[in-house]
């Protein structure tokens, strides 16, 4: 939960997610004053199914949050998915993107995405942890932020959206759906690690005749459909493709292609880079790129989603920061 109005998450450290936190408290606004309607059906999933509602696809963007931390098993290798809720009624998911790009350096706070019930916006990587949940969680895990809606239908088709992108992240990274494990609360990484003091989703939920227990059959059932056909319906369709998706777990070399990438970091003095192990794994390594600076480059790989632009022999630049042009 990024409540504006209650305690903020902890903050780990932007050089390691296993450091102490701390947390900070800030006094604003609700974005949006929508007053709540409490639903009249406890059991939200059986109303998504008779109504046929079915998740948005995932729009990928590169948020302000310049800070790249590997999870403490490495780059690109989260054990789960913490699940937020927002605690600011009527904010969209782009409401909260916007808020949070532009605030991040005073509320010490990030998550790698928001969705709502007519969106889901990734904003940072998922390769790499963020400040959410306290250090130990951040250190483990994948986070996202629920929006707080003002109706039914919108609840439900929050729900929907918010199951697919984690079951979609948890076989994205080959994750079992394990509720407790791989998919938590909030609440639960306070109970289990007493670092933050947070209770979402589960005040929230509870509005809506809800809770964590019919959250986890309803992205359990999409997982395993998205698993065995590409659809959370269980449809043997081939899977929709989302706005920028990293849902590619492998890396596949392209045929060179020379050119320049043009590299910029608006939020910081460098650009970070990424390698690669002989078994597909990632890392960063310990030097940078130099920002504003043009690189010439002979070979492409997608990873996770993203084009990487070869700089030296094993220096890839993410297309998060590359600008490229082809030579003629």
């Amino acid at each position: 939960m990024f409540s504006k109005k209650k305690l903020i998450a902890s903050l780990a450290t932007s050089v390691a997610l296993t450091g102490l936190g701390f947390v900070a408290t800030s006094q604003v606004d609700s974005l949006i004053g929508t007053s709540e309607v409490k639903a009249s059906y406890a059991w939200v999933n059986s109303y998504i199914e008779a109504n046929n509602i079915t998740p948005v696809g995932i729009q990928y963007r590169q948020g302000t949050f310049n800070r790249w931390i590997p999870y403490e098993n490495g780059v690109g290798r989260p054990e789960g998915i913490v699940v937020h809720e927002t605690a600011t009624p009527g904010a969209t998911a782009e409401n909260e993107v916007a808020y949070f790009n532009n605030n991040w350096k005073k509320l010490y706070t990030y998550v790698h995405a928001f969705v709502d019930a007519n969106s889901i916006i990734n904003i940072h990587s998922s390769d790499y942890g963020v400040w959410g949940a306290g250090p130990t969680a951040n250190a483990k895990y994948i986070q996202v932020e629920l929006c707080e809606v003002g109706t039914t239908d919108q609840f439900a088709r929050s729900i929907s959206n918010d199951a697919y992108y984690i079951a979609s992240k948890l076989l994205q990274y080959g994750l079992p759906m394990e509720p407790g494990k791989t998919v938590v609360s909030h609440k639960q990484t306070g109970t289990m690690w007493h670092e933050t003091n947070h209770t979402d989703p589960d005040g929230y939920f509870s509005k809506w005749g809800y809770d964590m227990n019919q959250f986890n059959e309803l992205i359990g059932k999409y997982y395993n459909n998205l698993k065995a056909t590409g659809s959370v319906n269980g449809a043997a369709t081939k899977p929709s493709t989302d706005a920028g998706s990293d849902n590619n777990n492998k890396v596949e070399a392209s045929n060179p292609y020379k050119g320049i990438v043009d590299v910029t970091d608006p939020e910081g003095d460098y650009v970070q880079l990424l390698s690669f192990r002989a078994d597909g794994s990632a890392f960063v390594p310990t030097r940078g790129l130099a920002d504003k600076t043009p690189w010439a480059t002979d070979q492409q790989k997608q990873y996770k989603g993203h084009t990487y632009y070869r700089v030296s022999t094993n220096e890839w630049v993410s297309d998060y920061y590359a600008k490229y042009t082809a030579s003629k």
